[in-house]
């Protein structure tokens, strides 16, 4: 009798077995946002975005503590050409001047299978906070490194960027390739 309380005990008492939460810092110089879209009846335009920061954190016994924090500096912008470039960081677009962050805090990350996810969160790009959902899978590299891959699609209107209205589409394609090491605890 006294063993399976024994056993119930060491159980939940035990860190061994349950999976304590891991945290991956950003690597910067290998992560890379793309943003692509239809203009001009069907030609693809795109921009990329680098510089980003921040750190993917993933708890395998608490959904709700996994967290995807993630800052872009908008001055990276490089699209096509250099007209597109100039107008994408002017007070038309982005604003980089005035707003020179865009940022992705995740508010909950399910996961849907071996190594897929679907994060939940914000986006918030210029003075507006609109959430997203990104569909994401990870590839676990080397010991303490992953890279995730996710995709997700926005609306120019919802963030009151919907100049050329005629002329661009609405809705813009984001893919974002993060690689990622293990955070060094202190």
């Amino acid at each position: 009798m006294l063993r399976p309380f024994v056993l119930l005990v060491a159980t939940l008492f035990c860190p061994l077995v349950h999976a304590a939460p891991t945290t991956w810092t950003i690597e910067t110089d290998k992560t890379a946002i793309r943003l692509s879209w239809h203009a001009f009846g069907g030609i693809l335009s795109w921009a990329n975005l680098s510089g980003v920061t921040g750190a993917v954190t993933l708890d395998p016994d608490n959904e709700f503590a996994d967290r995807i924090n993630v800052q872009i500096p908008v001055a990276t912008l490089k699209a096509s050409n250099n007209l597109l470039t100039w107008q994408l960081k002017s007070e038309m677009f982005f604003d980089a001047q005035r707003y020179p962050h865009i940022t992705f805090t995740s508010t909950r990350v399910v996961k849907l299978g071996e190594d897929r996810y679907r994060a939940f969160g914000t986006l918030a790009v210029r003075d507006l906070t609109r959430p997203v959902i990104l569909e994401a899978t990870l590839d676990r590299q080397s010991a303490g490194a992953i890279a995730l891959h996710a995709t997700t699609a926005i609306s120019r209107a919802a963030y009151k960027m919907d100049r050329f209205a005629l002329v661009v589409d609405d809705r813009i394609a984001i893919s974002i390739a993060i690689k990622a090491k293990t955070a060094v605890a202190l």
